[in-house]
């Protein structure tokens, strides 16, 4: 493993399988990836409340020599610049005040591209298909996003009130998440996003509905995010950029995917729904001729 991403991707598969030392260990790495790459094994012991042995051999039940081939890899990702927010933002005017900003575009261009390329690369098709079945067949779909996906959310179900009803954007104006979920049961579906650092009020209204029996689709960026562990349908989209903040190209692309494929396996009827509602718009002088 030469990435934290695949780290992160293993302890969230394997957790279940590790003592419960190596549990905490690895809970504490997964939640505190920066801490690993700046503390020695007895500091991080520490902080994790375990033995420094422990991470020693989480290390080795990853397939390393040892922890510091184990913090190398944390280390070589804060070289390559995937910091915290706030430094990414003095690098971006560092750049700026140098008149570099040709280095930052092709970055962006880059990034863009090996999100997208990543991200389908890593998606099971007949999965997803699954997942647009379960879609089409439920009585109303929630989809969960706040902060930046709040707007993912919405231009989902925006693309998807052309042919298709009860599609809701959640957490509703002046409601929460829980409280727009208190009706839905097994009939219904849950589309969740959130991205690292995972918003708390996505995580707790994840588990309210698994608790209620809604299926849940989840999209997120790790294998060991909490709200893939606990979804029935979990894809993993590619965020990483030069900006300071993550992308949200291939959540959009994937959404936009996933909708392509519930409208694939519809009846026919939606091709007359969507005739209307663009008919309707026609008619009613919104659009420019």
């Amino acid at each position: 493993m030469n990435q934290v991403s695949e780290i992160m991707d293993a302890l969230g598969t394997r957790f279940a399988e590790l003592s419960p030392q190596l549990r905490l260990a690895a809970r504490y790495v997964m939640d505190n990836p920066d801490d690993v790459s700046i503390s020695s094994v007895r500091t991080l012991a520490e902080l994790a409340k375990v033995k420094p042995n422990s991470f020693v051999r989480l290390a080795t039940e990853l397939g390393f020599d040892g922890y510091d081939e184990f913090r190398e890899v944390f280390r070589d990702q804060v070289r390559a610049g995937r910091v915290n927010f706030t430094d990414r933002v003095r690098w971006l005017q560092s750049i700026q005040k140098k008149g570099d900003l040709s280095a930052l575009y092709a970055g962006m261009v880059n990034d863009t591209l090996q999100n997208l390329e990543q991200t389908f690369a890593g998606i099971d098709e007949q999965k997803l298909g699954e997942a647009a079945k379960a879609i089409w067949q439920a009585r109303k779909v929630y989809v969960l996003g706040v902060g930046v996906n709040y707007t993912s959310a919405c231009n989902f179900t925006y693309l998807a009130s052309t042919g298709m009803n009860d599609f809701v954007a959640i957490p509703q104006p002046s409601s929460t998440a829980i409280d727009d979920l208190s009706r839905a049961d097994e009939r219904d579906i849950l589309i969740a996003i959130t991205m690292a650092p995972y918003r708390q009020e996505v995580l707790r209204a994840t588990q309210f509905a698994k608790e209620q029996g809604v299926p849940i689709i989840a999209l997120s960026d790790s294998h060991s995010a909490p709200v893939i562990t606990s979804a029935d349908f979990g894809f993993i989209t590619h965020i990483d950029t030069s900006q300071f903040f993550p992308s949200s190209v291939s959540v959009i692309a994937l959404l936009e995917t996933l909708l392509s494929f519930v409208v694939a396996g519809a009846s026919d009827e939606i091709v007359n729904r969507v005739e209307r509602f663009h008919q309707r718009r026609h008619d009613y002088g919104y659009y420019h001729d």
